[in-house]
């Protein structure tokens, strides 16, 4: 016999193996390097059981042993954070910095339909054991997403956030929405300054161009739109799979990136790829992918898509040339 029987807690075993089939199944679905520093040091992640959590690249780092095997390379990349938030109800979507000093804020969005803002400095300078946090900083910002009246004045569920982007200049956040529209939020006084309503299925994705005082919006209705901060109105229509769509064929928007001179717009759409001249409000090339695209970033004149299934990362140039494709797995 290895071990008492009479003192088996059911409870607390049923416990432990739903936590281990939690974290086994958590998909992480945005990330963000934190501000101020230098070189990138610390990651922050928001996950499909909505927490935020903080993970420090340079003491994984410095864990690594010489000639290290894939085992042991999972084992450490699951490691634990260096801090962490139980921030939503149900999964956490996005998360970004609002400001790039000390005072920044750490905002993040999900199917609960909020966006909370915490003090990074708070959570950083946390002397809370990592086992007791989750509820230990409270959010300096804390918005909902209206609610519509429909017959009788019945309400509908609080819409979803699915991304956020922020003008920090012009104090603003902007939320894109399960209720088809996109939200512009003052920071100041956690009001609306103006809904963005001309798609017709919700947001999947928004970037903020603030060169242009504008907005990007990419929607399950397979279009992109830009929109005009000052009068809340659309002045682009982006339709990226137009002639599949002819075809009965319906991809959604799941991303979208600007580049740094905010001249140049990728649009992932199902498993293809589209660079937008923005100016010319041309299409400069489309590109079959190797998976369903999740997410995308600008980097110089090349274009890096990340799949969701399977880990494949492809590299491409900006006007269209695949330059390598790679698989995360087993890294």
């Amino acid at each position: 016999m290895c071990g008492d029987a009479t003192k088996w807690d059911e409870n607390a075993y049923r416990e432990s193996v739903l936590k281990e089939r939690e974290i086994q199944t958590r998909t992480v679905f945005r990330t963000v390097w934190s501000p101020f520093n230098p070189s990138p040091e610390t990651i922050v992640v928001a996950s499909s059981d909505g927490s935020i959590a903080s993970y420090s690249i340079s003491s994984i780092i410095s864990e690594l042993p010489f000639g290290l095997s894939n085992s042991k390379t999972q084992h450490l990349l699951g490691a634990g954070p260096s801090g962490y938030l139980q921030g939503h109800d149900g999964p956490a979507y996005d998360v970004k910095f609002y400001g790039d000093d000390e005072d920044a804020l750490l905002l993040s969005c999900g199917d609960d339909g909020r966006i909370f803002g915490w003090k990074w400095e708070e959570i950083t300078k946390s002397e809370v054991p990592i086992h007791l946090q989750g509820n230990h900083v409270k959010p300096v910002l804390d918005l909902v997403n209206p609610q519509h009246k429909g017959p009788w004045g019945a309400l509908s569920p609080i819409p979803e956030n699915n991304a956020i982007a922020v003008d920090t200049e012009g104090g603003s956040i902007f939320s894109a929405a399960g209720d088809s529209c996109a939200y512009c939020w003052d920071v100041e006084s956690s009001k609306i300054k103006m809904t963005f309503k001309g798609h017709s299925d919700y947001l999947h994705c928004i970037v903020a161009r603030k060169s242009t005082n504008q907005i990007v919006t990419g929607s399950e209705d397979g279009t992109v739109q830009i929109w005009d901060c000052k009068s809340g109105k659309c002045v682009q229509v982006i339709d990226p799979a137009r002639d599949k769509r002819s075809k009965g064929f319906i991809s959604c928007v799941s991303c979208i990136a600007l580049d740094a001179s905010e001249s140049w717009l990728a649009c992932g759409s199902g498993r293809s790829l589209s660079v937008w001249n923005l100016p010319a409000s041309e299409c400069v090339s489309s590109i079959s992918t190797h998976a369903s695209i999740q997410d995308v970033i600008f980097d110089d004149n090349q274009v890096t898509a990340v799949g969701g299934y399977g880990g494949v990362v492809d590299v491409i140039s900006l006007f269209g040339s695949h330059l390598c494709t790679f698989h995360c797995q087993g890294i």
